[in-house]
């Protein structure tokens, strides 16, 4: 009797075993797919987009009236070519390329021509410290392009630098003056002491193109500040009440022109120099009556 129970029990068992709902198998957990790693992508260097527009240039300024006879090649002692685009309010400033040629674009700068302005090819005759010009004004770092027509600073009621038509220097990037070619006192100064007397000057018209490399942005004054509204932010003299982030500029510089520019601003020529805020500065070529503005 006992064998029996306990084969009935083992049945029962077995029984209820096969009655028992199978386990779904565990599912596999998803691999995440990867994601893929970009490249590195070079950044594009600019010179060499500033010498492929250049060299665009080249080609099309002697196509236009005027300049068919104009040559790039460089003239023994003088290490830049100006180019002034009149109808941009752009300067670009070429440099040897060791080959004979003004090929390599070395800074830009924002300026300010007006109609009177005349195109065509120039070397500069005289340069001044200070200069009188019409209104009577007076502007800082002048050189001679031709005849009453020259590179100077944004004008100044007196000549004292805190007295700056601060107006004037708002409308930098547009047309703006008398004939003359106005530039922050950063970039004017630049060619005044770089560019020695007798470098070739260019100015033309191409409204499309600026230069290339690019035109550069201005610079504001606040009418309303009457701390900092007198001076040129960009002037280098210890003076100047505005922050030395300014004495910069906007001027876009290559590699060259930049290492130029550290260079001179750590060295002690940085700050000698300088104009006088007096009319000891004073000087006038008797040669030339009347300057423009």
């Amino acid at each position: 009797m006992k064998r029996l129970l306990l084969l009935f029990v083992c049945l029962g068992l077995l029984a209820g075993c096969a009655g028992a709902p199978a386990q779904p198998a565990p599912t596999p957990a998803a691999t995440p797919a990867s994601t893929p790693v970009p490249e590195p992508t070079a950044t594009p260097d600019p010179e060499a987009a500033w010498a492929e527009a250049a060299a665009a240039f080249r080609q099309w300024l002697p196509a236009q009236p005027g300049f068919e006879n104009f040559s790039f090649a460089v003239q023994e002692g003088f290490p830049y070519l100006i180019c002034v685009n009149r109808a941009a309010s752009c300067v670009t400033v070429y440099a040897d390329d060791g080959a004979g040629q003004y090929s390599l674009p070395y800074m830009a700068m924002v300026c300010s021509g007006g109609e009177d302005t005349p195109l065509g090819s120039f070397s500069t005759p005289v340069s001044y410290d200070w200069r009188l010009l019409s209104g009577p004004c007076y502007g800082q770092y002048a050189t001679r392009i031709d005849g009453p027509y020259l590179f100077h600073s944004v004008p100044y009621y007196t000549q004292h630098k805190d007295d700056l038509e601060y107006d004037q220097f708002n409308q930098l990037g547009t047309p703006a003056s008398l004939g003359c070619i106005r530039l922050a006192v950063v970039d004017v100064r630049w060619i005044y002491e770089n560019c020695p007397i007798g470098t070739p000057v260019v100015i033309y018209d191409d409204a499309e193109n600026p230069g290339p490399m690019g035109k550069p942005e201005t610079l504001y004054i606040d009418p309303a500040d009457e701390t900092l509204r007198g001076w040129d932010p960009t002037d280098p003299d210890p003076a100047n009440p505005w922050d030395d982030s300014y004495l910069d500029g906007t001027a876009i510089r290559s590699r060259a022109a930049a290492a130029d520019w550290e260079a001179f601003k750590n060295s002690e020529a940085f700050t000698q120099n300088l104009t006088p805020t007096d009319l000891q500065g004073w000087s006038h070529d008797s040669a030339i009556e009347g300057t423009r503005g």
